[in-house]
């Protein structure tokens, strides 16, 4: 421990090593003060006087190590008095006026602290430590900072110092490692580059030099440079942090398995390293391996229980697995660890909202926009774009629980914030006028939204997709063809989707084909690749090859096990063909498991139970589906029928199947299954004969 002296010892020691000096002469030729009234007045001296310099130094030295211990602002003034002291007695010592500028930035004086190292450079522009102090003080800076002008500003300053600091001591690495990642913030990559390579040339066993040389050519998107750098590295010499690193590498370029490998070898080098375990438990995630990645999360809230951030992966994962009472009790501890964290309502509302919860929903939902209204932030960028979330969430709620009115409402708020947030209000309203089959609406609405956002390639395509099933087909897939930029750019991924789905209601199949390959060239994403085997298996579906739909529906489950839509899929297409019913009741089950207030997905478990002679849960789960969206789909009013005729009420099923018969008329023609149609009109002109003959009868 530094051993700090009591005043009356240091004073007496300077006072004893000041007495020996001769005392400077004044004015007069004598040695004593100059007096007026009486009063003492020091005058700075003709030439240094070291002894005194030094005298008032070791006293500023003694305040300032009191200053340390005892945190007192009082000693700091009488260290900073005594530097001036020590200066006045020799102007010409830098090391005085350095001592003085350290004080200054360790009090928070930062502007006298960067003039007196200004003042120093003045005189010496090459004193290493000037520059290195105002160094210093422009990286503490920069982190006390916000993004902005004023920030950028200072990073220019800082880079200025760390410049002239490798000039003149050109051979320290971590000088050279740090303007490397002053450069990488201003966006200087080939300047970066130089200095980090500079870095590992002088010390090529030095982690962080290497490991930020990776993460910038990762950065680049030069993914081979990164590589080969990290694996170039004999296993034998790489330590966990090199691992880690080389697991974040692979988990940039979406190859998860290569990184869960490389944060397994991290841990085994570094057990308590939660940063690894962390990033094994992400790339299990990303790898679809839900139950191990929550494992390893399990293993850092045990360690650290304070890691909200922790506490809201797991709840999403017990969300994902449909344990919704789980998930609510890991946001309950996260929300009393960041009790502002804007997160967690966000993520409660999206679990009351899959449980059937709208009202508790929709008023976390309404309280998170009247706070963001008060936000200081409210109008900046990312202020933009919760509240366009929030808004796009709360008219999702109020139309799942069957409030078009609100739904539209919510939607056309979100027009306002423009851009990205505009797209989706105008998507989200064509959806519902859908949805109300008011076809002409819907078309009016896209067509406005390509008239307010002409450059946006979505809504184009959106209003090409209304026209082809308002019987403008061959016109509306010119417009969407146009929009493909060729040269396997990602950008046309979406274009070949769309193409492929409007194939699809056309009952082009070949055609249809053939975009989902392009598609599927042009996926990188796993879920991307997931979406197009989805709409791949439906389009087998629809052609009546159930076999294919069947292999290629197991396929996604096979790598997504919670993957609520194929579930629903696969479970009702065998459940309507009456084929292996228990596994497929099995398959609805989960579905409605993970998404119990689905209206489509109580439709298929109710039509299960139908199938398995379970009449009772048939009927409960039917009824339910049409208080959940589904009270007008056609399917669903066709079932009730079905069930009503099979269990005596002839009367109840006549009604359901006209309100089917109703709601397909009201169909666009792409949509309808113009057999299914016959067979019901079949039904139903049976059922009312058989109806008018018991009335006779009677």
């Amino acid at each position: 421990m530094k051993r700090i002296y009591p005043l009356f010892i240091l004073a007496a020691f300077c006072a004893a090593v000041f007495a020996q000096q001769p005392a400077a002469a004044q004015p007069d030729g004598s040695s004593k003060p100059a007096l007026s009234d009486g009063v003492a007045h020091y005058n700075p001296p003709a030439k240094p006087d070291k002894a005194a310099a030094y005298y008032h130094y070791a006293l500023a030295h003694m305040y300032e190590e009191q200053m340390a211990v005892y945190g007192r602002s009082d000693l700091a003034n009488k260290a900073i008095e005594e530097y001036h002291a020590a200066i006045d007695a020799d102007p010409s010592s830098e090391y005085l006026t350095a001592a003085l500028a350290e004080l200054y930035a360790k009090t928070g004086r930062i502007r006298d602290a960067v003039l007196e190292a200004q003042d120093i450079l003045k005189k010496d522009p090459k004193n290493l430590e000037a520059h290195k102090l105002l160094g210093r003080i422009y990286l503490r800076s920069m982190g006390d900072m916000q993004a902005g002008e004023g920030s950028q500003s200072v990073l220019k300053l800082a880079i200025e110092q760390y410049e002239q600091i490798v000039a003149i001591q050109p051979n320290n690495s971590d000088d050279h490692l740090l303007l490397g990642r002053l450069y990488r913030l201003q966006d200087e990559f080939h300047k970066a580059e130089a200095e980090f390579q500079a870095a590992i040339k002088l010390d090529p066993n030095s982690e962080e030099a290497i490991t930020a040389l990776a993460f910038l050519y990762n950065e680049e998107g030069d993914n081979t440079r990164a590589t080969q750098l990290l694996t170039s590295i004999p296993d034998a010499n790489k330590s966990a942090k090199l691992y880690s690193a080389l697991g974040y590498v692979y988990e940039q370029q979406k190859d998860y398995k290569k990184a869960i490998d490389s944060y397994r070898h991290a841990i085994a080098l570094d057990r308590d390293n939660l940063d690894a375990i962390r990033g094994l438990a992400e790339n299990l995630l990303n790898d679809g391996q839900t139950e191990a990645a929550l494992e390893q999360y399990k293993i850092i809230a045990d360690s650290n229980p304070e890691d909200a951030q922790t506490l809201l992966r797991m709840a999403e994962i017990y969300r994902k697995q449909g344990e919704y009472d789980q998930a609510l009790d890991e946001l309950t501890k996260a929300g009393s660890i960041v009790p502002e964290a804007i997160q967690v309502p966000y993520e409660t509302a999206i679990i009351y909202n899959i449980q059937g919860r709208y009202d508790d929903a929709i008023q976390i939902l309404k309280d998170l926009l009247q706070k963001s209204e008060k936000a200081d932030n409210s109008n900046t960028q990312d202020g933009k774009a919760r509240r366009s979330a929030w808004l796009e969430f709360l008219a999702t709620v109020y139309h799942e629980a069957g409030n078009d009115t609100q739904a539209i409402e919510y939607y056309r708020k979100m027009l306002d914030l423009g851009d990205d947030s505009a797209e989706r209000g105008y998507g989200g309203l064509v959806d519902i006028y859908r949805g109300q089959k008011d076809w002409q609406q819907a078309t009016a609405v896209a067509k406005e939204a390509v008239q307010k956002l002409p450059k946006d390639r979505s809504l184009k395509m959106l209003y090409a997709s209304q026209l082809a099933d308002m019987g403008q087909p061959d016109a509306a897939l010119e417009q969407v063809k146009s929009l493909l930029k060729g040269n396997s750019s990602p950008d046309d991924r979406d274009v070949y989707m769309t193409l492929a789905q409007m194939y699809t209601r056309m009952k082009r199949w070949p055609d249809a084909e053939q975009a989902m390959d392009q598609a599927e060239k042009l996926s990188v994403k796993p879920e991307d690749k997931e979406a197009v085997q989805f709409l791949r298996a439906s389009s087998y579906e629809r052609q009546k090859k159930y076999d294919q739909a069947e292999a290629v529906f197991r396929k996604i489950l096979s790598a997504d096990p919670t993957n609520a839509g194929t579930l629903n899929y696969l479970g009702y297409m065998m459940a309507d063909h009456g084929v292996q019913l228990n596994e497929a009741l099995d398959y609805v089950k989960k579905a409605v498991q993970l998404e119990p207030a689905n209206g489509a997905y109580l439709d298929s478990l109710g039509w299960a139970y139908f199938k398995l002679g379970k009449y009772d849960l048939a009927e409960e789960n039917l009824v339910k589906a049409t208080q959940h969206e589904m009270g007008d789909d056609p399917t669903v009013q066709e079932h009730l029928g079905d069930l009503y005729q099979k269990t005596g009420r002839l009367k109840q099923a006549v009604t359901h199947w006209e309100h089917a018969l109703h709601e397909w008329n009201r169909t666009v023609a792409p949509e309808v299954d113009t057999e299914a149609v016959a067979k019901l009109q079949k039904k139903l002109e049976s059922a009312k004969v058989r109806l008018a003959k018991d009335q006779i009868q009677k």
